[in-house]
C-alpha cells in the first residue's frame, strides 16, 4: 500500500508551459481524496514552489533546493536545513571569475535568490521560476555559512570538485552545487522517518539525474518516459512522457495496486 507520492515538478508534473499537466494534477487530487499524501520534491525555492503546492491544496512538507531544505509551505516552518560549508562557499567564489563566458552564478540564502549579473539567461531563469533575483552588490556580501545552494546557469558548464559539496544537473544548462549529503533522497529518508512512514510505502517520480537518489530511495521509483536515460535505467517503472500525463500514469498504477490488495 502506497501512502505517499513524492513528485518532482519541472519535466515531471509541470510542463514546458510552466503549468501543471492537467491529468497529473487531477490524478494527484484523487490520490489525496483516497487518503494518500503528496510531497513535492524540487530544486525550486519556497517562492517558486508555493503556487503548485497551493494549486494541489497540499498541507505539510515540501522538499526544496534539491533536498537542502524541507519546509512546510503552509506555515513557512523550516523543518530541515543544510548550508554550504563556509570554506566551500569561499572556494566557489574563487571560481566565479574564471567561469566560461556565458555561465553565471545564482546563490540562495535565507529564502532569497541572489545574482550580480543582469543578463538574459538569468532573467529567463527568474521568469521561469517566478522569482526575483536580488543583487547583493558584490559576492562578498552574503554571509559564509548561510548559503543554501549555488547554481551555475549557462553553457558550457564547468566541472567542479569542491570539498564539502555535491553537484547535480537539474537541467541541461543548470549545475547545482549543494551541501554534501543534501539530496532529494536524503531529505525523503529523513522526512519519512520523522513521520513514521516506511519507505516501501512511498512512490517517487522524476525525470532528471537529480531525481535518481529519490526514486531509488522510494519503495516504488518511477521515471518519466521522456526523462534522462540514467533516470529511466534506475527506475522500477517507466511511465509516459511529462506532457502525456506521467504523474497520472503513476497514480493510476498506485491506485490499481491498492485496489488489488484490498480485501474482497
Amino acid at each position: 500500500m502506497i501512502r505517499w507520492i513524492v513528485t518532482d515538478l519541472d519535466g515531471t508534473l509541470v510542463g514546458r508551459d510552466l503549468a501543471m499537466v492537467p491529468s497529473g494534477r487531477d490524478a494527484l487530487r484523487r490520490f489525496l481524496a483516497s487518503g494518500g499524501e503528496v510531497v513535492i520534491a524540487t530544486g525550486r525555492m519556497e517562492a517558486s514552489a508555493l503556487r503548485y503546492y497551493e494549486e494541489l491544496g497540499l498541507a505539510g512538507a515540501a522538499i526544496l533546493y534539491n533536498g537542502a531544505r524541507t519546509v512546510d509551505l503552509g506555515t513557512g516552518a523550516v523543518l530541515r536545513s543544510r548550508h554550504l560549508p563556509a570554506d566551500a562557499w569561499k572556494a566557489l567564489l574563487d571560481r566565479f571569475d574564471g567561469l566560461p563566458e556565458g555561465v553565471y552564478p545564482v546563490a540562495f540564502s535565507g529564502g532569497e535568490a541572489l545574482a550580480v549579473h543582469d543578463v538574459p539567461q538569468l532573467r529567463d531563469y527568474a521568469r521561469r521560476d517566478g522569482i526575483t533575483l536580488r543583487d547583493p552588490g558584490d559576492w562578498s556580501a552574503p554571509a559564509p555559512g548561510e548559503i543554501t545552494k549555488c547554481m551555475l546557469i549557462g553553457d558550457p558548464l564547468p566541472d567542479l570538485d569542491i570539498p564539502g559539496t555535491i553537484t547535480v544537473r537539474s537541467e541541461a544548462t543548470y549545475l547545482e552545487v549543494l551541501p554534501e549529503g543534501a539530496t532529494k533522497g536524503t531529505a525523503l529518508r529523513e522526512l519519512a522517518a520523522s513521520r513514521g512512514v516506511p519507505l516501501e510505502q512511498v512512490a517517487a517520480i522524476g525525470d532528471n539525474p537529480n531525481d535518481i537518489d529519490m526514486i531509488t530511495t522510494a519503495g516504488l521509483g518511477a521515471a518519466v518516459g521522456d526523462g534522462h536515460p540514467e533516470v529511466r535505467a534506475a527506475a522500477d517503472v517507466v511511465v509516459g512522457a511529462c506532457a502525456d500525463g506521467a504523474v497520472a500514469d503513476l497514480v493510476e498504477l498506485v491506485l490499481s495496486r491498492a485496489g488489488e490488495a484490498a480485501p474482497a
